[in-house]
């Protein structure tokens, strides 16, 4: 198979296209022939180094899949080859999903969306569990609440201003002047535009903030968030601000995304109920690689994904 392959840690062109043996499914798992790979963020950190999950290369990078079951391992029930399916597997450990074939724990993949492409759903997975686990899990939303999400024209935030709606919640975001439009359409009740001083003088009384910047972020966050209230960060939060959380009973989450097959239930059904879409800002070849991963670098809307 053809997979892009990493032999150092370095920038968007070490990324290289290698033949690589054909993988087979072990016990409880699926070869899954992919037709696209979701790109983040934490793709891009582990590439450079920054942030070493997978340890030293040679590694192949990726997490986000939808594609076609190819084959079955042993003891695996409740799919049969040809289903379409997507997931994020194996996160944080190896996945390997820039690739022609994929092995994932069968567990931990879903029935593709009808309502959406291979394109749609390979871009999903992460950021929309992200959100998902976020809102839902850590933050423990309930319909009427005022939820406030950062960078939400984002991979993350567009996904969770739309799952904060379709929950119920009056949803407020912050996001960049070229990009208010966009997260007016998602349906958030309020925008932000983040440059025009400071978010936390002009709202207030916020039950729950999802915040994927954190650092100082996080700590004036806390002063839109009502007594009580939930911060939810996907970095890592100083002391000082967890003691001025602690100071006012507000309940902060540090979370990182875990694989979730019932989270990408949730998220299927919503799109198939038409309250969920996937904005994917650009798609590119499994070869071009390393142009998405530079593209995905200049922040755009949405996702970016690879086509298999």
């Amino acid at each position: 198979m053809r997979a892009v392959i990493q032999n150092s840690f370095g920038g968007p062109e070490i990324l290289v296209v290698a033949n690589q043996p054909d993988p087979a499914p072990k016990a409880g798992e699926v070869l899954v022939r992919v037709r696209a790979a979701g790109i983040n963020p934490v793709d891009g950190a582990v590439r450079a180094g920054y942030y070493p999950l997978l340890g030293e290369p040679p590694f192949i990078l990726g997490w986000d899949i939808s594609g076609t079951v190819e084959a079955l391992g042993a003891g695996v029930t409740g799919l049969k080859v040809g289903d379409e399916v997507f997931g994020m597997p194996r996160f944080p450990k190896q996945a390997a999903a820039y690739a022609e074939l994929a092995v994932v724990p069968a567990d931990e993949v879903a029935p593709k969306p009808k309502a959406a492409d291979h394109i749609q759903a390979g871009a999903l997975p992460l950021a929309g569990l992200t959100a998902w686990q976020g809102l839902v899990r850590h933050g423990a939303l309930k319909s009427g609440q005022r939820v406030l999400v950062h960078a939400g024209a984002g991979g993350v935030g567009h996904l969770a201003v739309q799952i904060a709606k379709a929950r119920g919640a009056y949803v407020i975001a912050t996001a960049s002047p070229n990009k208010l439009d966009f997260v007016r359409k998602l349906g958030a009740d309020e925008v932000i535009d983040y440059t025009q001083g400071d978010f936390a003088g002009r709202i207030s009384d916020i039950d729950l903030v999802l915040d994927p910047i954190g650092g100082e972020h996080a700590e004036r966050s806390l002063k839109v968030i009502r007594n009580g209230g939930v911060l939810v960060s996907l970095l890592d939060l100083n002391e000082a601000t967890r003691a001025l959380a602690s100071a006012r009973g507000i309940r902060v989450e540090r979370m990182s995304v875990v694989p979730d097959r019932e989270g990408l239930m949730e998220l299927g059904r919503l799109i198939d109920a038409n309250k969920l879409t996937v904005h994917v800002a650009k798609s590119f070849p499994l070869e071009e690689s390393g142009a998405a991963h530079a593209f995905l670098a200049t922040k755009p809307i949405g996702k970016v994904a690879l086509t298999v």
